[in-house]
């Protein structure tokens, strides 16, 4: 159910619209280990990221375009709070920030002081935070990239010409995006006696 609620949302956010492969089962349990074991954290930089994709079967190119989900949502200060204070022992701040937006996120997320402290959120694409398009990919042309990795995919040779390509040709980039969302799709499929079908879509049989 995971690949047709992905589907439609890019729709409803853009108008992306796709073909999906029906029939998948779908899992009884859902583990919070297994999460974070899949997903790459925010501080990856491009050959992490390339290395993380790939073992699923993705490409270079697939995980850059896949990225551009970053168009929309948000992110918790946490998750970036490291690129504007005390970023390391030569630079105050990341100097792959555009400082100007630097400048920005500092009013909406103060410096941590404890573990208590409030963790605002802050939308992923400071231009069209709703609308899922390749204005993600602009904004890293101006060093706007919210999360380390997603600005790493331009500051890198292995992806930059790829960030560029898909800041050039949001159709073009739509397109390889719907393709990488499908192929995704088809990723440890649940085969045999794993899983059920769903009597129900929201919850377990």
């Amino acid at each position: 159910m995971g690949t047709l609620r992905h589907r439609d949302s890019a729709h409803k956010t853009r108008g992306i619209f796709y073909n999906v492969p029906a029939g998948r089962r779908d899992g009884r349990v859902s583990r919070l280990a297994e999460v974070t074991q899949n997903l790459p954290p925010p501080t990856f930089n491009a050959q992490q990221l390339i290395a993380n994709f790939a073992r699923k079967g993705l490409s270079a190119d697939e995980m850059v375009t896949l990225s551009g989900a970053h168009s929309i949502g948000v992110s918790h200060c946490s998750s970036f709070s490291s690129r504007l204070y005390a970023f390391n022992a030569t630079f105050a701040q990341d100097p792959s920030l555009d400082p100007a937006y630097a400048a920005y996120l500092k009013t909406k997320c103060p410096p941590p002081s404890n573990a208590t402290q409030a963790n605002p959120t802050v939308p992923l694409d400071s231009i069209t935070a709703i609308t899922l398009d390749n204005s993600y990919y602009r904004q890293l042309l101006k060093l706007r990239g919210l999360l380390t990795s997603d600005e790493t995919l331009y500051t890198n040779p292995s992806t930059s010409e790829m960030v560029v390509k898909n800041a050039k040709n949001g159709f073009a980039w739509s397109v390889k995006f719907a393709n990488a969302m499908v192929k995704m799709g088809s990723i440890d499929v649940l085969t045999g006696n794993q899983g059920e079908i769903r009597e129900l879509c929201s919850v377990v049989n």
